[in-house]
């Protein structure tokens, strides 16, 4: 039986999708499960252990080349596709294989396992995979679960994904700002960010910030006002971040990409969400479980909140039992 996934989001989508990549695995066994995405996620993508053949030209700009990827998907012969980006583009590579397409889970009329649900915009994107995949026949037993346990064992455990790689010593506690270019009510303010970090520093944990170039100001404001701070922004690779995800003490950030990754890395996290951008359905997800503090204004949060939640959830026990 030859599969073939498609996903061509950015990073949170990708990660979500590879939690329903992996139910799709076990529902088919045996199966070769060829995946298309985008250059970007091609080197997460081919060392996860749910496909066969990672193909990242899935988004092609020019008509001919368009063309062409729906030409070679229908040479592929698949015998099932589950369209997992459920975008125009994607419903258009359905449509181009008309009027015999193959067999297709997605939100498009007349594919043969269409996921049509009007409220599908409104649905934890989780939620939603959950969904198609259950209108898919594969059986439905709740919500996907985002899962990325398999990458240190994927890449052997090297030492370039542990915490002593970057002069980490002890507990650490990731924050996940936004760049200071994001709309006011979507970030908690950098004076915040540096009021948190110095508390976190004063009871004995390492604040290590994580992000990507729109993060450097911020950064390296951080590092500058409470030098036990570690800044590295922009500094490990994409398996690297995952790593420190995966072995910190908690995540404090807004609601970008990396707190997708930091819940499906397992990690404990507390999220700033706004109560004016659904928060239902963008909350990370993960088996750490998630924290959200929500705010029309998310500025409005205090530094106080958060410090009480990182003691409730046991972040400074090792320090206060040693003190």
């Amino acid at each position: 039986m030859k599969v073939l996934v498609i996903q061509l989001g950015d990073l949170a989508a990708f990660v979500h999708a590879l939690a329903a990549a992996k139910r799709i695995r076990e529902a088919h066994v045996g199966a070769r499960i060829t995946l298309l995405t985008t250059e970007a996620m091609r080197p997460l993508a081919e060392k996860a252990p749910y496909f066969d053949t990672v193909e990242a030209d899935g988004k092609p700009k020019e008509p001919q080349a368009i063309t062409q990827l729906i030409a070679r998907i229908r040479a592929a012969k698949y015998d099932m596709i589950y369209d997992l980006e459920g975008s125009n583009r994607t419903n258009n590579y359905f449509h181009g294989m008309r009027p015999w397409p193959p067999k297709w889970s997605g939100p498009v009329a007349g594919a043969s396992h269409a996921y049509i649900d009007s409220d599908r915009a409104h649905l934890h994107p989780l939620d939603r995979l959950a969904a198609q995949l259950a209108a898919a026949g594969l059986a439905d037993t709740g919500a996907v679960m985002p899962d990325l346990s398999w990458v240190r064992s994927a890449l052997r455990d090297p030492p370039r994904l542990s915490p002593d790689y970057f002069g980490i010593r002890g507990r650490y506690v990731v924050l996940l700002p936004r760049g200071s270019d994001a709309q006011a009510n979507r970030r908690w303010p950098e004076d915040k960010y540096l009021d948190l970090a110095q508390r976190i520093a004063r009871a004995g944990v390492t604040p290590v910030v994580l992000g990507g170039p729109e993060e450097r100001p911020i950064g390296a404001t951080l590092a500058k006002e409470e030098p036990r701070t570690k800044n590295l922004v922009t500094r490990p690779d994409l398996f690297q971040t995952i790593g420190l995800l995966e072995r910190t003490a908690f995540v404090v950030g807004d609601d970008v990409e990396l707190m997708h990754v930091a819940a499906a890395a397992g990690a404990s996290c507390l999220v700033f969400l706004s109560s004016l951008n659904n928060p239902e359905r963008s909350v990370p997800r993960g088996q750490g479980g998630v924290v959200a503090l929500t705010a029309a204004v998310i500025a409005d949060l205090s530094v106080e909140q958060v410090e009480r939640q990182l003691r409730n959830c046991g972040v400074f026990q090792d320090q206060a039992a040693t003190a």
